[in-house]
């Protein structure tokens, strides 16, 4: 009776296992306390090198609508030990900031969504893994598909 159980348990837990394996996550761990993991799962493409993944990092606050606002902070690309495959982190986003154009005090503010400042966080397109991005809870990751034409153009020489 004991070894049927045993046998039982095992086979639950090799299961799992499996389980996880098979959504392409047993590579990245769960988020830590206070964090949230987001997974972002590429459609296959012909011709993958011809693409990259925008990563928008933010979250919705109530701004006026005169201004331009973003947030200090950085997106980290980090390796996950013993498997080659990298994520991505933000810990925190920084404070927001803005222009500073008048605004009517008494005009309602508007909810809108800001992101982190500074260049666009281009990543390679990679339908194979899962894109995985770990966050504070609270902020939004959102993502935008770029892609290059086929075209290319020769540079004249002087």
């Amino acid at each position: 009776m004991k070894h049927s159980a045993v046998v039982t348990l095992l086979a639950f837990i090799a299961s799992l296992i499996s389980l996880k394996a098979a959504d392409g996550l047993a590579a990245f761990p769960s988020a830590e306390k206070g964090m949230m993991r987001h997974v972002l799962r590429l459609p296959q493409k012909d011709d993958e090198d011809a693409f990259k993944i925008e990563l928008i990092v933010g979250k919705t606050v109530k701004v006026d609508a005169a201004n331009q606002y973003f947030f200090g902070g950085k997106i980290e690309e980090q390796n996950i030990q013993g498997w080659g495959y990298v994520c991505y982190r933000i810990s925190e986003l920084g404070p927001m900031a803005g222009t500073l154009m008048a605004a009517d005090p008494g005009a309602p503010k508007e909810d809108r969504f800001v992101a982190l400042g500074g260049e666009p966080y281009l990543v390679r397109y990679n339908s194979r893994l899962p894109l995985v991005v770990y966050a504070p809870e609270g902020v939004t990751v959102r993502y935008r598909v770029w892609s290059a034409s086929p075209e290319t153009m020769a540079i004249d020489a002087e």
